[in-house]
């Protein structure tokens, strides 16, 4: 089982106590966010997890507990872009705080273990293309050597952020302008040793060295574990995603970092409502287990194919 934590929410800067509590007792719930009565058990032992995912945008508050997950293996989505307060409002500096965070993270746990996100990319007035590939360059060479990928991303205007894409003026890159932006960066991303990848792209830049990734990556994961894995491609996110199945264990409307592209927490007011809620030793993030719930158990299983493994 791959663990997802979380494309939902940040959990890694706002709630890694809970989940560390829960690595810690060795399972957790997760409501289901179609079916609101129905709840999952997820087991949480090394036994049943193949690798865990983090998404984040500050990891720093994991920095000193890493420890506690040396039984597992596990790397880090850490999205850094040029966003200023407005678009991203509750991140700290990105260039005197949240990249010295990406290097420290790099160090501790080797940079094929932390991957950069320059993502979702949208244009306006202030964002020109001219100012994304400033700011790139400039997150690329303070990165050099402490991670071997960036991933990018062209925002989709869904329904659910209209009003912020309105205020603020996003419109999506035509292919065209997608197509030029990504050439540039590709090029930047080479001078300082990078390989570049699309997440959900349709758009096919293959002839300019960029394939089509997966945040949730097969072929990362059997690097890094020295196995071979089975398992399918994830049928819960868009068609164009290539990710490998996974357990997502985060909470919709619970993230802090109030950023103006996002689609998983488009509401400040449910929010506000889930974080009174929050409690660090409980089995649900942000929640509590009310009339009519029902819990089941998900069966869940190593992906590893044990004949193939090549270091255990």
């Amino acid at each position: 089982m791959i663990v997802s934590a979380s494309r939902r929410t940040d959990i890694p800067n706002y709630y890694s106590e809970w989940f560390l509590n829960r690595i810690q007792e060795g399972f957790l719930y997760v409501r289901n966010p179609i079916a609101h009565h129905q709840i999952s058990m997820i087991h949480l032992s090394p036994d049943v997890v193949d690798c865990i995912v983090f998404w984040t945008k500050n990891p720093s508050n994991m920095l000193m507990r890493l420890d506690c997950l040396k039984d597992y293996m596990y790397y880090f989505q850490f999205t850094l872009t040029g966003y200023g307060k407005e678009i991203e409002p509750n991140l700290p500096d990105k260039r005197a705080e949240l990249i010295p965070v990406f290097c420290r993270l790099s160090e501790k746990i080797g940079k094929e273990r932390v991957i950069w996100r320059y993502d979702p990319i949208f244009i306006n007035d202030r964002y020109t293309m001219t100012y994304h590939l400033k700011a790139f360059e400039m997150i690329a060479e303070r990165l050099s050597g402490y991670t071997e990928k960036v991933v990018i991303s062209f925002l989709d205007l869904y329904q659910k952020i209209g009003y912020h894409a309105e205020k603020f003026h996003m419109r999506e890159m035509t292919e065209a302008e997608a197509v030029e932006i990504a050439g540039k960066m590709v090029q930047i991303a080479r001078n300082h040793y990078l390989t570049v990848e699309t997440c959900a792209e349709a758009i096919d830049l293959q002839h300019m060295g960029i394939r089509h990734g997966s945040c949730i990556d097969k072929k990362l994961v059997e690097r890094l574990t020295g196995c071979r894995l089975t398992g399918e491609k994830d049928r819960n996110q868009r068609i164009a995603c290539g990710c490998l199945e996974s357990i997502d264990v985060g909470t919709y409307h619970t993230c802090l970092n109030g950023c103006r592209y996002c689609y998983a927490n488009f509401s400040d007011g449910k929010v506000k409502e889930h974080i009174k809620i929050y409690r660090a030793d409980s089995e649900l993030l942000c929640g509590e287990i009310g009339p009519g719930d029902k819990i089941t158990t998900r069966k869940e299983r190593l992906l590893k194919d044990s004949q193939l493994c090549l270091f255990e």
